[in-house]
């Protein structure tokens, strides 16, 4: 009988190769289906539905989160499909697995004022660092775009001239997303003043760190954290950059199907969240401005 281990690092080289999944999106799985093993489930003997119910149990008795369990009973749905068709089990056990609900709170976002002065006050050691981190912080303003993508930026994606980006996004897809006057010009300072004194000669990524590398997510989070501290815009990540660059365009007329591309959402249904944003903040605008509120 195969160790379940061993099969789920098979599943793990069947997502990157073969279903091009990103390399984050391939950690969790793999980080995910190890807590199964951890559980007991150690070959498939032992891997069936009452199994894959009680390690769910047991995720909820630990207090894990709904988003955790949704994303845990994705991962093994996943998993239990390709093993069916690779024949490792005789049929999809976890095909009747009943995913939980995740829940849908509404997106924290700044203002168009606060939004403005935090991309304007980065926090940073020298000018180098000031021009790089002032750059990062309009792109992801700017358009929307996630941490990684940002971190996978080269060279050759920028388009100084139509002010646009090639952006690859989950599942290595690919889509070019327009930039303003902002951003390209805090972008031209860096690579026309800070990047040459920061990165290494053969670098082609667009933003690097310390070391003249490609610059990691972390590291990014930290430039946004910092930024977000100095201009009590409170704990911001890059994520709620994105909430607010989606924002900030659907309240400015933008259609909903041009933020799905912009963002690059497989799916309407994951945009739609920022239209209930957008009612919730036309709400309190409209209790405090209007005389019959």
């Amino acid at each position: 009988m195969t160790m379940l281990a061993e099969a789920i690092e098979d599943f793990a080289h069947y997502q990157r190769t073969v279903r091009g999944r990103a390399e984050s999106t391939v950690k969790d799985y793999r980080a995910d289906l190890r807590t199964l093993v951890d559980y007991g489930v150690t070959d498939f003997a032992a891997f069936d539905l009452n199994a894959l119910r009680g390690w769910l149990a047991d995720a909820v008795s630990a207090g894990k989160s709904r988003a955790t369990l949704a994303r845990r009973t994705a991962a093994v749905r996943a998993f239990s499909t390709w093993a069916a068709q690779h024949g490792y089990i005789p049929r999809d056990v976890a095909a009747r697995l009943v995913t939980p609900k995740r829940g849908q709170h509404l997106p924290v976002v700044l203002k168009k004022k606060d939004a403005g002065e935090l991309v304007g006050n980065a926090v940073s050691a020298d000018e180098t660092h000031f021009l790089r981190d002032t750059a990062m912080l309009e792109t992801l303003y700017a358009t929307g775009i996630r941490v990684a993508e940002l971190c996978g930026l080269n060279e050759r994606d920028i388009d100084f001239g139509a002010h646009t980006l090639k952006v690859t996004g989950k599942g290595n897809k690919q889509r070019v997303v327009p930039f303003g006057a902002a951003c390209a010009d805090a972008l031209q300072q860096w690579f026309d003043v800070g990047r040459p004194h920061l990165a290494n000669p053969d670098e082609q990524a667009v933003f690097v760190g310390s070391r003249g590398a490609r610059i990691d997510p972390r590291q990014v989070r930290r430039v946004v954290t910092k930024a977000a501290a100095v201009t009590g815009a409170g704990n911001l990540t890059p994520h709620g950059l994105r909430h607010t660059a989606a924002t900030h365009l659907l309240e400015g007329g933008a259609d909903l199907r041009m933020v799905q591309e912009l963002l690059g959402h497989a799916s309407l249904q994951t945009t739609q969240v920022y239209t209930h944003v957008s009612a919730q903040r036309l709400k309190d605008v409209f209790n405090q401005a209007h005389p019959r509120a």
